[in-house]
This record gives structure tokens, sequence and C-alpha cells, in this order.
């Protein structure tokens, strides 16, 4: 373990010393905080993350070790880690690394032994903030100055940095099913639930066309979770307004529910500090039922503008914590979207017949040509 300092400074001057995790230097973000308890490196690969610095409420982080395949994406999307304790001895079997040696390995810069909930209720009281943490400088002035001049999360388009460059396929090409992924951060868990339900997927970079799309003769089409302020992606607004214009079904999960809300008129907010666990319960107002789901989002869609549009879209989940919007579907269109995660990983699995309800409505559309 390390003994080195390590030191965090929030936007607001509000400072906590503790000690060095992972790789030694500096880094800037957006704090927020995750309830999870299990699931660490999912929640460090997710691309939804990229940009900032997640606090672990779990007491103990890297305590069963890294995984190779335990991964959302290709990397460690989060900017920073703040945790208890930052646990590098680990005991599973399957594991291969050290937490410690997999940031040393992925230049993630941490800190530990802090008190992490004095931290997260500072945030629940003041809100999401930007901060910074740093093991390698201790002049608080200068580490003002970095954290001034990082930009706030509010405006950021984000999803550019975290989109595949490259179109890409999984699953069988002779599946009956075609699904066209718009890539705006995508986790892996989510191409698998459509690639194990006999779908040949295809994945296209976040900025791609219409035109380029529907070369691939998709019968359904899905807006993924991701980075960044929904407000600054006028450009995936318009792609979800030309995919509404195919009239085939059409599935968000996350920033693609609030994409998809834009594209009908419904605009997005900056959440106070968000909702990021494995433990969120959502009442489905279709059915009446509640499920206890994965979330990690720190914008929403508007009640208010909704509540005056219901002729346009139809509020179909809403948050039993604190009432937000946490699903939709579009009046007189096969769309839907949902603001939390149906895939998991990590999370329970009560929101995986969303993936099914998908797959059925485009083998009924198929069947009705």
């Amino acid at each position: 373990m390390s003994e080195q300092r390590a030191i965090l400074l929030l936007a607001d001057g509000t400072t906590y010393e503790g000690k060095a995790a992972g790789k030694i230097g500096t880094t800037t973000g957006e704090i927020c905080f995750n309830t999870g308890m299990t699931g660490y490196q999912e929640i460090f690969t997710d691309p939804s993350y990229y940009g900032q610095i997640l606090v672990a409420t779990n007491a103990h982080i890297g305590n069963y070790g890294i995984k190779d395949t335990d991964v959302e994406s290709d990397n460690v999307k989060i900017a920073g880690l703040i945790c208890k304790n930052f646990t590098v001895p680990y005991s599973r079997h399957q594991a291969q690394s050290s937490i410690q040696e997999y940031f040393e390995r992925e230049g993630v810069v941490g800190i530990s032994d802090v008190d992490t909930r004095a931290i997260v209720r500072h945030i629940r009281s003041k809100g999401a903030m930007n901060a910074i943490i740093s093991s390698e400088n201790f002049d608080l002035k200068d580490l003002k100055r970095q954290l001034d001049a990082t930009p706030s999360m509010e405006g950021l388009e984000l999803s550019s940095q975290v989109t595949t460059q490259e179109a890409y396929t999984l699953g069988d090409p002779e599946a009956p099913i075609r699904v066209a992924v718009l890539d705006l951060g995508t986790k892996k868990n989510i191409l698998r639930n459509f690639v194990n339900r006999g779908c040949y997927v295809k994945v296209f970079p976040a900025r791609t066309t219409m035109e380029e799309i529907n070369a691939f003769g998709a019968d359904g089409l899905f807006i993924s979770n991701g980075p960044g302020d929904p407000g600054a992606m006028d450009y995936a607004v318009e792609t979800a307004q030309a995919m509404l214009e195919e009239d085939k079904p059409m599935f968000g999960i996350c920033l693609g529910h609030q994409i998809l809300a834009r594209a009908v008129g419904i605009p997005t907010y900056k959440m106070h500090h968000g909702h990021r666990g494995i433990n969120h319960p959502v009442h489905n107002l279709l059915t009446g039922k509640s499920e206890i789901t994965s979330q990690n989002h720190g914008f929403g869609v508007s009640p208010e503008a909704i509540e005056q549009n219901l002729d346009v879209v139809e509020i179909t989940h809403r948050n039993l914590n604190d009432d937000t919007i946490e699903g939709i579907r579009v009046v007189g269109k096969p769309a839907f979207s949902v603001q939390y995660h149906p895939e998991a990983s990590p999370g329970p699995h009560d929101a995986a017949y969303l993936f099914d309800q998908f797959v059925d409505l485009i083998k009924e559309r198929k069947e009705n040509r």
C-alpha cells in the first residue's frame, strides 16, 4: 500500500488529504459518487464516466482484484478515483492483477484513506462540481489554477472522445434481425444483450449519417449511453430525428434516452448530483411493477416539458426516489427509451425485459410487412 500523500481539492475550496492510489500524478474532472457495492471494474470502464472523478461509497475497492474480461469498454474511462480503502491484496482465483497494477497500467490517479461519507454528503448538499486530485503537487494555489481551467460538464460534448472510430459488427451475419447501434459511448454488455437475442449488430461512430446507417439495412435502431451534456449534441439529435422518420423500432438507453427526448422537442437539464448506483427503484407505469435498476447519469429530461407535450411523448417509467422521468415512448412511433441501464453490468437484471420488448417489436414489424 502506498504511503505517499495525496490531496483532493473541490471547486468550492473544500480539501481532503489522504494517500496516493494508482498512478502518481494529477487529474481533474467532475466529482460524482456511485453507491454500488460490487462491479467496480465495470464502472471504471463505463464510457458514461468519461471526464468524471468517481467517489466509491463501498468501503473496499480492489478487494477481488482485476479480471481482464470484466470490462465495459477497451480501457478505464473514469478521470480518477476517490475511495476509503484502496485494497491492493485481492482474493479471487480468476483475477489476473491487483487494482494498483491495473491503475498504473491504465494511468489512473486516485486518492484513498479519506472520509468518503463526508465527501458524498458534501456533494449531495452542494451539488456536482469539478475537482482535482494530486499526489505530486500540493500547492493549493497552483491546483486551484488547474481546476479553474477545467471545463464544466454542462455544455460539454464528450461522445466524440469515446465512440468507435470505425464501424464494426457483432453476431451472426445470417441472423434474421439486424440492429444498427449509434455509439455515443456504448457498454459492451448492451451489445451482448442484442447478440444473445439473435441479432446481427453493426456499431456506428457517433457522427455517422443516416445514409450510412441505412446502407446496413437495419430492422431496428438503437442509440447508446455515453458521457457529457445531451444539450451540446445537436448532431446526434438530428440523427435521431432522421431515425424517427424511418419509422423502424427504435430504442435508447441513458444518453440515448435524452437524445430521443430532444429529438421530439423535450429539453434536458443538469441534475443537482445525478443518479449513480445499482439499487435505484423505478416504477413501470405500464405494468404497475417496480424494478431495481442500475443507473449512471447526471442529466435528465424535463418533466415539465413532457407534461405539456403528452400528445408527443408518453411517460412509461418514473424514479421512485425523486419522481424523475426514467422512461418514455414516442406517440405514434415504435420508439421508446429509458434513463437507466437494463443491461446492468453491474447491477440487477430486473429490466432485461426491455431488450426482449425491442426484439419482439422488430419481429412484429417484420411479420406485418
